[in-house]
């Protein structure tokens, strides 16, 4: 299937693109990163179900670098959203969010409730509400795949990284996966990160408020799936679990044997969680 590429115009005037697949209802995708949504593809067949729209998030894929560097912040993203869904022509939207995409989704939802009819966040970011993730998590669920061939090597790169003596992030990339075969392999080979200094502004000071987007998702009317990966180090499930006690209407699911990319490691398992819980919700 090959998609539409169109843009459209942020509010400060940025050109935006975006990808959107048919037919289907529109499901509205938010990468992580900040990077080229291109490592999404076509999330392990769930186009085939629904009208995936994924936009380029400011200064990645086909859209433009933001003449002010300070909007690449996860809040300011929010208004980017907006823009989109308002292009679009939609009252309301189905939103997912992947990652760091999450924490922009959470936010759209704090501040746009009314327009929010789903919100499924896939193996979310935690920072927009506030939940921490300790390197004693991360290292106690890296160990779960010590029988792993590659595990010495990415543990001990691991280990240095968290201990602020390493910095070797190709080695740790088996731990994203829920197997590190050749297919991961192509994926991480072919991911492509933000512009420099985005992903450091993403969270700069003011980005997240999370007594808010915690008090606004406890009174949103709309349903809300955490999809974790049970391997999944970014997010551990424990994490999610703890952000899913923050939603008023939350559905938390793990999905066995997934890293970061649970369409990736489990096509069938994931579309049929994602479309079970969009097809159940209200519309």
């Amino acid at each position: 299937m090959n998609p539409l590429h169109a843009a459209f115009a942020a509010p400060d005037g940025t050109r935006l693109a975006y990808r959107a697949t048919s037919p289907g209802a529109p499901l509205l995708c938010i990468p992580g990163g900040p990077a080229d949504s291109a490592y999404l593809g076509d999330l392990g067949g769930l186009s085939a179900h629904r009208g995936l729209v994924i936009p380029d998030l400011r200064g990645t894929g086909r859209s433009a670098v933001p003449a002010d560097p300070a909007s690449y912040r996860c809040d300011r993203l929010v208004d980017d959203v907006e823009a989109l869904r308002v292009h679009l022509g939609l009252e309301r939207i189905d939103l997912l969010g992947h990652s760091a995409g999450a924490d922009i989704a959470v936010q759209y939802a704090a501040r746009h409730p009314h327009r929010v009819s789903r919100l499924a966040l896939v193996t979310p970011g935690t920072r927009a509400l506030g939940v921490e993730v300790t390197v004693e998590q991360r290292l106690a669920l890296a160990r779960v795949r010590a029988g792993e061939v590659w595990f010495p090597a990415a543990f001990a790169a691991l280990e240095a990284i968290n201990a602020g003596t390493g910095s070797d992030w190709e080695a740790v990339a088996p731990f994203r996966y829920g197997r590190w075969d050749e297919a991961a392999r192509r994926h991480h080979a072919a991911g492509r990160p933000g512009p420099p200094g985005a992903l450091a502004r993403f969270g700069a000071d003011g980005a997240f408020t999370p007594n808010a987007t915690r008090a606004a998702l406890a009174a949103l009317d709309a349903p809300v799936l955490l999809l974790a990966g049970a391997y999944d180090l970014n997010s551990p499930p424990d994490a999610v679990a703890a952000c899913a006690r923050f939603v008023a209407d939350a559905t938390f699911r793990v999905r066995p044997r997934a890293g970061h990319y649970p369409w990736l490691d489990d096509p069938a398992g994931f579309v049929a969680t994602l479309t079970a819980f969009l097809g159940a919700c209200r519309a």
